[in-house]
């Protein structure tokens, strides 16, 4: 089997209503699909969403590294072997973890199909059968938080995510207030997004929250800033987890050594693909710590990717891809059973992709062929 046909699009996903965090607002989400066809009919979906602050990609810079400087290189290797696969792309370009994610997901969606297993069949099988899903609460008033927390929680959901990260004593009421609608038994977890910058305003919020009962809280610090996350640890009994301060192996050994974290947040986007993500988790076991899958507001299509990586392994003990759950349109078919989520048995991914409506969306495409 290999590689004949790479095609790009460049889309834009609506959503139900604006995406709000505490360095941008969002009202449609920027997305790239490819498309990738075997020599034998056989064609696999993968999907880059990269984030400026995050994986230092634009979404127009990464479409131009795929169709000029990763697709070409690609055609006619085997899409199953994905040591070479990943090898080839390091070897093209230094970074770009968002592009390199679209192809590695387009293969292993490809390979399942050709064989016809699951994704997290070729991960070592499926170890969960279902995940609690976690509403995102984007930034808002504490008064529109707290409701709306108070109507998911009334949908069955059992845990939110609060998106912080604007200023410290706004922030507060925040989650005071969040607390306050949803009481005690509702686990909340906090993400700053770095936006309270260092250890001293962190330490400032928490000792502020002590009675909140956070479930654990994420990235309040620049991501740089291991030694922040460090100190924080030391200072404080909330859980703290590591996003965007976790990219690839360099920074998960660094973790490691200075036990930064209690849980880090593995996404796709931030560390190349399935297979590098399974890379990070085997480091998080070995050392005891457990993991998380993220997302960066994905279709079904990087969604069913994460969920895969998720699926197959005892160490990731929750998730965050709810993307599908936010937009008004998809263009696939990822199925939640909320507040739970649960995978299918089909090929792949286990994603139907909708032609049309990516068609529909798509606001420019490319294919490269050999």
């Amino acid at each position: 089997m290999k590689i004949t046909e790479i095609e790009i699009f460049a889309i834009h996903l609506p959503l139900h209503e604006p995406f709000i965090i505490s360095y941008a607002s969002y009202d449609t989400m920027p997305s790239i699909i490819v498309k990738l066809t075997t020599d034998n009919g056989m064609i696999g979906y993968g999907e880059a969403v990269p984030d400026d602050h995050v994986t230092g990609e634009s979404f127009e810079g990464t479409f131009a590294v795929l169709k000029n400087t990763i697709a070409p290189k690609l055609i006619g290797m085997n899409p199953a072997h994905m040591e070479r696969i990943h090898e080839r792309m390091d070897a093209e370009i230094y970074g770009a973890p968002a592009a390199k994610a679209a192809i590695d997901i387009a293969c292993y969606d490809v390979v399942g199909k050709a064989l016809g297993v699951p994704v997290y069949d070729l991960l070592g099988g499926k170890y969960h059968d279902e995940f609690p899903i976690t509403h995102v609460l984007s930034i808002g008033s504490p008064e529109k938080m707290a409701k709306e927390a108070e109507d998911r929680v009334a949908e069955g959901y059992r845990s939110l995510k609060m998106k912080v990260g604007t200023d410290v004593l706004g922030d507060v009421k925040r989650i005071e207030a969040v607390r306050k609608s949803v009481g005690e038994e509702i686990a909340i977890r906090v993400d700053v997004n770095q936006g309270w910058v260092n250890s001293s305003n962190t330490l400032k919020a928490l000792n502020t929250l002590e009675h909140c009962s956070l479930d654990w809280l994420e990235q309040p610090v620049k991501a740089d800033d291991i030694d922040a996350m460090v100190e924080i640890k030391s200072k404080t009994h909330v859980p703290l987890m590591i996003d965007e301060g976790l990219k690839g192996a360099r920074e998960m050994r660094e973790i490691i050594a200075k036990r930064a974290a209690d849980k880090v947040n593995i996404k796709l986007m931030k560390c190349g693909g399935i297979y590098p993500a399974m890379k990070l988790a085997h480091m998080a076991e070995m050392a005891g710590i457990e993991c998380q899958i993220g997302s960066m507001v994905e279709s079904s299509v990087g969604s069913a990717a994460g969920f895969h990586v998720a699926f197959s392994k005892k160490i990731i003990t929750s998730v965050e891809l709810t993307g599908p759950l936010k937009f008004s349109e998809d263009i696939g078919n990822l199925t939640y059973d909320v507040p739970f989520i649960r995978l299918n048995e089909q090929a792949g991914l286990g994603v139907d992709v909708d032609e049309e409506a990516l068609h529909r969306m798509t606001a420019y495409s490319e294919k490269v062929i050999g």
